[in-house]
């Protein structure tokens, strides 16, 4: 049992990392899950022997939540701090989605792409206006996946310290 536990929250390690950058795979829950697995299956202690504390998963779990709201509330700000529209968003996601079946390519482009269209064709901005607004949005995306990355990054770093 203990070394399915082990692989258990490996690979959970692993699925958080990649789904901080592929869209529609929860990142950072994930991650949270591989330690919650370490902690409550007894393998919660460093090299030094120092025990992973009901403290520490709970700042982790903090964490989590903090990076999945952040996740979705900073791309909307990048977008609307640039001009954007609620348009620009929602074209922004469109392209997201679309662009997935091309990655990374596809996925960068489909949101500036789904911005800017979205912006230009349904709220009528200029050509600049869109630009600015869909470059906001591509940004938003990026802070909210760097985000994303890092802490599902330290949990897997932290899963890999507390495995005995």
């Amino acid at each position: 049992m203990s070394t399915v536990i082990i692989i258990l929250a490996v690979t959970a390690g692993i699925i958080g990392i990649l789904g901080s950058v592929v869209p529609g795979l929860p990142g950072p829950p994930v991650s949270w899950i591989g330690l919650m697995l370490l902690y409550f299956w007894g393998h919660g202690a460093d090299k030094a022997g120092d025990p992973m504390t009901l403290s520490f998963l709970l700042v982790w779990l903090a964490i989590t939540v903090v990076v999945c709201v952040v996740d979705y509330v900073v791309p909307a700000y990048f977008t609307r701090v640039t001009g954007g529209s609620k348009a620009a968003g929602r074209g922004a996601i469109v392209g997201l989605f679309a662009g997935m079946f091309i990655p990374p390519v596809g996925i960068i482009l489909g949101t500036l792409i789904g911005a800017f269209l979205a912006e230009f064709l349904v709220s009528r901005k200029s050509g600049w206006q869109s630009t600015k607004s869909a470059i906001g949005a591509l940004l938003g995306f990026f802070f909210g996946t760097g985000i994303k990355l890092i802490a599902s990054g330290l949990m897997m770093y932290y899963i890999i310290v507390f495995l005995k």
